[in-house]
């Protein structure tokens, strides 16, 4: 149970590779999670998990398979937010089980919450799967595998047991001490007269005390029992923290028990109570026994190795929540088909950026321009030209987001897509001006592309966002086409958008000029009436079409500029 995943199969190693900071950042990574929900801890898991990209076809098939499972089922997701909840409050039980300071009777009781809430949720998971139409591995394993746990670790009898001597400790509600004192009224030594099964209910102790001290009758002649008496260290300290015993509910609510003592002090431990807490454990030696002798039965159940579901819980029941929310809104989301990754390929009909799908889910009104692209032998290397503000930017994040959400198993803003897995995801986006005071802003985007190049295979994915923009047309046209050339030879899935007209011509010389698996391709982005139409298609770079058009639309052309001068001087005369 320790190692069961339901993000990697048990027969696969957990390889992934960890996107820069870089990547998470041109892909927005911080935005979709806040997106995902309001908690902290969840947004941090949910970007930890993304950012591990793992590049088998059999564990992102796995993955998918799961996230589908969720999906489709509303009141399976409606039970894990449940199971969540217990898992917490079990992985809090985890942590007191730790502390090696807590005194025998505290470390029991514990146990007693942990091995109850073991039980609820071993149970809970059993009862949530069990008459659900479920078709992933993962899934599936996980119910035989709380199956399997449930029949042979003896759950009734376990908590029949527990439930027996929860109830025979709840008897004891509370202790009467006997406190010596010097003559500065400061604690010497306590002792516990009595165990009782009542609590004590006597409001006013302070005022009580001072009454008692200042009155004829006030003081008893004599003392109170020496039963179980301890001397205090260091009595001069004695009230130095107040301490307080933390009580713990179990699954259903019910007081079950204490959990330790803790220092309400400067930090250090208050030698009163730690004498009070050694007396009352001594006094409960026999409790104690009868309790560990419940516990020898079941020394082989443990709860910890649940705990590890709870990231991969919330990371699929988030993106699930998400996920249903944007297709209600008309949004499309698909499931991903999984290719071998040895294939190197990308199919998508009707895809989009995600980012845009949020904005409609806010309300905002967008009419979403849905598009299709492969990768293939083909065409496996694109450079992606268009007018400014024409969409090429959100097209390039939008593909760097389907492989990162389908290869986490989740459902992919498109109608269709299939992909091989990429081994990684490398972007090269306009650096902040800050990071580029040393090199300038040409070595800086230089010295990137070199790392890219150092790391990529030709399975991984390259995105290229108007690199090499930064510099003069001539400096930057010269390297971009040794880049290209290198992209070529390299065969990864690419996008390249750039302003540089010029690296789309004369492809098919770019693709005869050296042996290649993988062909580069022009691709661009439209202008209809000179409206932008943010539509993506192969097709040759346009050029000086794009401004012609532009200019027509906004009457600056030679002809229109000099229609109207001479309408101004028509009017002057």
């Amino acid at each position: 149970m320790a190692d069961f995943s339901l993000m990697w199969p048990s027969d696969c190693p957990r390889q992934f590779k960890e996107l820069s900071d870089d990547c998470c950042n041109d892909l927005s990574l911080e935005y979709i999670c806040s997106r995902l929900s309001k908690k902290e801890y969840d947004r941090n898991v949910i970007y930890d998990i993304l950012r591990k990209i793992p590049s088998s076809s059999r564990v992102v098939k796995y993955r998918v398979d799961v996230f589908d499972d969720i999906l489709r089922h509303p009141q399976l997701r409606q039970n894990i937010a449940g199971l969540l909840e217990q898992l917490e409050f079990l992985k809090s039980l985890h942590k007191h089980a730790r502390d090696s300071e807590a005194a025998s009777i505290w470390q029991i009781i514990n146990r007693l919450n942990e091995l109850d809430s073991y039980i609820d949720c071993v149970t809970g998971i059993k009862n949530s799967l069990e008459g659900q139409e479920i078709h992933s591995e993962g899934l599936q394993s996980l119910l035989a595998m709380v199956r399997q746990i449930y029949s042979e670790s003896g759950f009734p009898a376990l908590k029949e047991d527990i439930k027996r001597t929860a109830s025979e400790t709840s008897k004891i509600r509370s202790v009467t001490l006997g406190v010596n004192l010097d003559r500065t009224l400061a604690p010497t030594e306590v002792g516990v007269v009595s165990i009782n099964n009542k609590p004590y209910t006597h409001a006013g102790v302070l005022t009580n005390f001072y009454e008692f001290a200042s009155s004829k009758n006030g003081l008893h002649d004599g003392a109170g029992s020496d039963s179980m008496k301890y001397r205090v260290p260091n009595a001069g300290s004695a009230g130095a923290g107040v301490a307080v015993i933390k009580q713990i509910p179990s699954m259903n609510g019910a007081f079950t028990g204490l959990a330790r003592v803790y220092s309400s002090g400067d930090g250090e431990s208050n030698p009163l109570m730690n004498n009070l807490n050694e007396v009352i454990t001594d006094m409960l030696k026999p409790v104690v026994r009868k309790l560990n002798d419940v516990l020898a039965k079941y020394v082989d159940v443990s709860g910890y190795s649940l705990i590890s579901l709870i990231p991969e819980l919330t990371f699929y029941l988030r993106w699930a929540e998400l996920v249903e929310k944007l297709t209600g809104a008309g949004v499309p989301m698909c499931k991903a088909e999984v290719l071998s990754e040895s294939r190197r390929e990308f199919y998508a009909d009707g895809l989009y950026n995600l980012k845009l799908g949020l904005k409609i889910t806010d309300g905002e009104s967008i009419d979403l321009v849905l598009n299709s692209i492969d990768f293939r032998a083909e065409r496996r290397v694109y450079i992606m030209t268009g007018p400014n503000r024409g969409g090429k930017t959100t097209f390039t994040q939008a593909i760097g987001l389907i492989f990162l959400l389908a290869q986490h198993g989740i459902y992919v803003p498109a109608n269709r897509c299939m992909l091989s897995p990429a081994d990684s995801i490398f972007t090269h986006f306009p650096a902040d001006e800050n990071r580029t005071v040393d090199l300038g802003r040409l070595g800086e985007e230089s010295k990137r592309m070199s790392e890219i190049f150092s790391q990529a295979t030709n399975r991984s994915l390259l995105l290229f966002n108007e690199s090499l923009a930064t510099t003069n047309f001539e400096e930057g046209l010269y390297i971009a086409k040794d880049v290209v050339k290198a992209l070529h030879y390299l065969g990864a899935r690419t996008i390249f958008n750039t302003h540089m007209h010029e690296l789309a011509m004369n492809l098919d010389a770019l693709n005869a000029s050296e042996p290649s698996d993988s062909n580069v391709a022009s691709l661009i982005t439209g202008i209809e009436n000179g409206e932008r139409s943010y539509k993506v298609s192969i097709a040759p770079p346009c050029g000086q079409s794009y401004a012609r058009d532009i200019a027509k639309k906004y009457g600056v052309t030679y002809a229109q500029i000099r229609e109207t001068i001479d309408k101004n001087s028509a009017k002057q005369e």
